[in-house]
C-alpha cells in the first residue's frame, strides 16, 4: 500500500521545515522533507536571527556553526536601529524610529545576528541529514489522507513525474504561506490580509557604503520618491536589499519593475543620480497579516509561514517559525517515544497560537508606525522587540499554577523570573570549572532545578519518573557544589526559596514551581510532571 515509512513527514524545506528536521533528529525522530524547490534558498532572506533562535540552535548543538557565518560584527546593524532619511546620501539627518531592545547579558546567554538565509539553510541542512533526515529537493505534495494511525501522502518528484505513497505517523505542513498542506486541511485564516505589495531588489552598488559613511542600522528608510523604500544588509555583504513598495490598485505589479526602473529607484533613494548599480534579483511579495485558525487537525500541524504571516516590521518571520518547529518537536519526540500522554501535542496549538496572533499584530502595528501613519493607541500597545521574542508567556495544559486568570500573552515589561509559561531565566553556572547558561541545562527532557536546601526533592523525582515513564533530571545548584551559581542566587531569578523547586519543559520553559517541598513530594511531583506531560486527563490544583 506505501512506498515507504517514516514517523514524520515535513513538507517544506526552508528555515521552519529544515529545522524541524533538525530537532527531531536530535531527539532521535527520523523524518523524511520534500522540498518543492531544487535546492536551498540563492538569497540572503530573513537575515536577523534573533537571540532565542540562536538559543535554539545552541541547544541542538550547531550554535558554533551558525555563529560561524557571522561577517564581522553584525550586533552593530542592530544597535543602529530603525532610521528615516530623506535620501542617504543625507545620512547625518537620519531620524531613529525604533532603538528595538533585543539581548542582553542577564538575558540570554546568545545576542541576536545578521546572515542570510541562502547561508544558514545550508548549515540546517547538512546538520539534519547529519541528525539522520532524508532530505528531498524537487519533490513536491499532491495530496495526503489521514486516519486514526497515521497519514498517507502522495508526493511527485518534478524532474521525472514519479509518484510515490509515504506512510507518516505525523506529517508537518512547513510549506510556507500558500501551503498546499493548509488547503488541503480547509484551514481558513483571519486577520487583515495583505497590507501593502512590496519588491524586494537585491543589488551591488560600492558608492552606497561612502554615503552611508559606515553608519549600520537594521533598517533605513527613504522617503525621496514620495513613498517608502527600505534598505538594509544585515547580512554583512553584498547584495544589498532595497524594498519599494507598489500599489496593484492603481494598475502597478512587478512586471513594471524593469532593471533599468529598479536602477533608477536605487540612485533616486540614494540622492546621486550617476552612482553605479547592479541588479541582481528582484522578487515581489506581500505584506500581509494573516493566522490560521488552527495548527492542528488530528495528526497534521502547521508550522511558520502556513500558519501565521505578518509584515516583516520586526523581523518576527522565520525566527517564529523556527520557535514553532522547536515546540512541536519535543512534543512529537516525546508522543513517539510512548513517554508523553495524549494530551501534550494540543498543546502546540494552545500555546504557538495566540503567541502567533500577538506577534501578527505587533509586526502590523511596527507597519503603521515606521510607515507614519499609527494611532496613539498603536502607540501604546507596542510592546519591547525582547518581550516578543524571548518575554513571551504560555498557557496550556502543560504549564501549571500561578495566574491562572491572567491569559495575556505579552507583558508590558519584560518579566523571566521563573514564572509558569515563561522560558526560564538565563543565569551564567560554574560547572566543574566550565561556565554554561541555565538554558544549557534543558533539551530532551524535564528538569527539577532546586537548591542547597532542596535535597528532599531527589529521591522521590527519581521514583516519580520512574513510575510514570517520564524522563526527569535533578541538578541542585549550591554555592560549593559541581553546580553554582556565578552572578547572583538562582533562587532570586527564579521566584523560589533555597528549599524550593523549579520544573522546566525539555523546551526550556517552566512548567511549575513550588517555594517548598509539600508534606507528600511525590505527589506534589507526580500531579506536576504528569499533567505537564499530557498524561493527566483532567487539569486539578497542584499543591506549592
Amino acid at each position: 500500500m506505501y512506498d515507504e515509512t517514516t514517523p514524520v513527514l515535513i513538507v517544506g524545506g526552508g528555515p521552519v521545515g529544515l529545522s524541524t528536521a533538525l530537532f527531531l533528529g536530535r531527539h532521535g525522530v527520523r523524518t523524511i522533507l520534500i522540498e518543492r524547490r531544487d535546492g536551498t534558498s540563492l538569497l540572503p532572506r530573513a537575515p536577523g536571527l534573533q537571540a532565542r533562535t540562536l538559543e535554539l540552535m545552541r541547544a541542538a548543538g550547531i550554535g558554533a556553526d551558525i555563529r560561524a557565518l557571522e561577517m564581522g560584527d553584525s550586533h552593530a546593524y542592530f544597535e543602529g536601529g530603525i532610521l528615516r532619511v530623506n535620501t542617504y546620501a543625507e545620512i547625518d539627518d537620519a531620524v531613529v524610529l525604533e532603538s528595538p531592545s533585543l539581548d542582553g547579558p542577564t538575558i540570554s546567554p546568545e545576542r541576536v545576528m545578521g546572515c542570510g538565509q541562502d547561508r544558514y539553510e545550508r548549515v540546517l541542512l547538512d546538520r539534519a541529514r547529519d541528525g539522520g533526515a532524508e532530505i528531498r529537493f524537487g519533490t513536491r505534495l499532491l495530496s495526503f489522507e489521514q486516519d486514526d494511525e497515521g497519514v498517507t501522502a502522495t508526493v511527485e518528484v518534478n524532474s521525472t513525474g514519479e509518484q510515490r505513497r509515504i506512510r507518516a505517523t505525523y506529517l508537518v505542513g512547513a510549506d510556507g504561506a500558500r501551503s498546499r498542506t493548509r488547503e488541503a486541511l480547509g484551514v481558513h485564516r483571519t486577520g487583515r490580509g495583505t497590507v501593502f505589495n512590496a519588491l524586494s531588489i537585491y543589488f551591488r552598488a560600492p558608492q552606497l557604503e561612502e554615503l552611508l559613511k559606515d553608519r549600520k542600522f537594521i533598517l533605513c528608510y527613504a522617503t525621496a520618491r514620495g513613498t517608502m523604500m527600505g534598505l538594509s544588509r544585515l547580512h554583512g555583504c553584498d547584495p544589498w536589499l532595497a524594498a519599494p513598495i507598489y500599489h496593484p490598485d492603481r494598475g502597478e505589479s512587478p512586471a513594471d519593475f524593469t532593471d533599468e526602473r529598479c536602477v533608477e529607484i536605487v540612485r533616486s533613494a540614494a540622492g546621486k543620480d550617476d552612482m553605479p548599480v547592479e541588479i541582481m534579483a528582484k522578487v515581489p511579495w506581500e505584506g500581509a497579516q494573516l493566522v490560521a485558525e488552527r495548527f492542528r487537525v488530528g495528526r497534521v500541524f502547521l508550522a511558520g509561514d502556513a500558519a501565521h504571516v505578518h509584515p516583516p516590521a520586526g523581523g518576527f518571520g522565520a525566527n517564529t517559525g523556527i520557535h514553532d518547529a522547536h515546540n512541536l518537536a519535543w512534543k512529537l519526540a516525546a508522543t513517539l517515544k510512548r513517554w508523553a500522554g495524549p494530551h501534550l501535542l494540543g498543546t502546540y496549538d494552545e500555546e504557538r497560537r495566540p503567541l502567533g496572533k500577538a506577534m501578527a499584530e505587533q509586526a502590523l502595528v511596527r507597519n503603521r508606525i515606521r510607515h507614519g501613519y499609527a494611532t496613539q493607541q498603536d502607540h501604546e500597545s507596542m510592546v519591547d522587540d525582547i518581550i516578543i521574542t524571548l518575554g513571551y508567556r504560555y498557557h496550556s495544559t502543560a504549564v501549571l499554577g500561578e495566574n491562572a486568570g491572567d491569559r495575556s500573552v505579552l507583558t508590558p515589561r519584560l518579566r523571566l523570573t521563573g514564572q509558569p509559561g515563561t522560558r526560564a531565566p538565563h543565569l551564567w553556572l560554574d560547572q566543574g570549572g566550565t561556565r554554561i547558561s541555565t538554558i544549557d541545562l534543558f533539551w530532551d527532557s524535564y528538569v527539577l532545578l532546586t537548591g542547597a536546601a532542596g535535597s528532599a526533592w531527589t529521591e522521590p523525582a527519581a521514583a516519580v519518573s520512574a513510575e510514570l515513564g517520564v524522563p526527569l533530571r535533578v541538578h541542585r545548584i549550591t554555592p560549593d557544589g559541581t553546580l553554582r551559581a556565578v552572578d547572583g542566587t538562582w533562587t532570586q531569578t527564579y521566584g523560589v526559596s533555597d528549599a524550593g523547586a523549579v520544573l522546566v519543559r525539555p523546551d526550556a520553559f517552566v512548567a511549575w514551581r513550588a517555594n517548598a517541598p509539600a508534606a507528600d513530594i511525590a505527589g506534589q511531583l507526580r500531579d506536576a510532571l504528569s499533567r505537564s506531560a499530557g498524561l493527566a486527563a483532567q487539569p486539578t490544583p497542584v499543591a506549592g
